[in-house]
């Protein structure tokens, strides 16, 4: 077992070229070549209480990105209007350029399970009975000239999550339609 775990060391911390890099320092496209991982092996994690999100592939972290949130950041969503990200699995639905936002990734969300959490809120006055369940949370980047926000970790979304529109933008690169999204406090 611990000759296993040192072979599998020696693989991690050697690039694709059989060099001296390590994997920490390889870029997204190295990584993916010397994995031979393809687009359809990407998932997205965000961490909510750790502000990143996480590009990876099974246990193979790619990159960790800084990410901003809603205006209340630590509780899961509950209805539209209350700021918060939900959290749960979804999935990216479209990702579309945005003249506000660079490109905005939709998630699907409300979900079933979302669905389901809202109509108990309502049944158990959690949330007022005229309430709505909201819509179109996804992943994008900031207005032109608010890099800002992302630096200094102003949560200014509705409930999306948002990054620098430079991360945004390398991103979307390594997602397709139906890249699983993982959102956990």
């Amino acid at each position: 077992m611990r000759t296993l775990l040192i072979i599998f060391y020696i693989m991690m911390t050697l690039s694709a070229g059989g060099g001296d890099t390590p994997v920490s320092a390889m870029t997204i496209d190295e990584k993916m070549q010397a994995f031979h991982l393809d687009k359809k092996d990407i998932e997205i994690l965000i961490d909510k209480k750790a502000y990143t999100l996480t590009l990876k592939a099974g246990d193979q972290v790619l990159k960790k990105y800084k990410c901003v949130l809603g205006g209340n950041p630590r509780d899961n969503k509950k209805c539209q209007g209350d700021q918060c990200t939900p959290e749960g699995e979804f999935h990216i639905q479209a990702i579309t350029p945005n003249h506000q936002w660079d490109v905005f990734m939709l998630l699907d969300y409300p979900t079933k399970q979302s669905w389901e959490q809202f109509q108990y809120n309502k049944a158990h006055g959690r949330i007022p009975a005229n309430a709505n369940i909201g819509g179109s949370i996804g992943i994008h980047g900031v207005p032109v000239g608010k890099g800002f926000l992302i630096k200094k970790g102003i949560n200014w979304t509705l409930g999306c999550i948002s990054l620098s529109n430079a991360d945004i933008d390398e991103i979307y690169r390594y997602v397709n339609v139906g890249t699983r999204v993982t959102i956990v406090k």
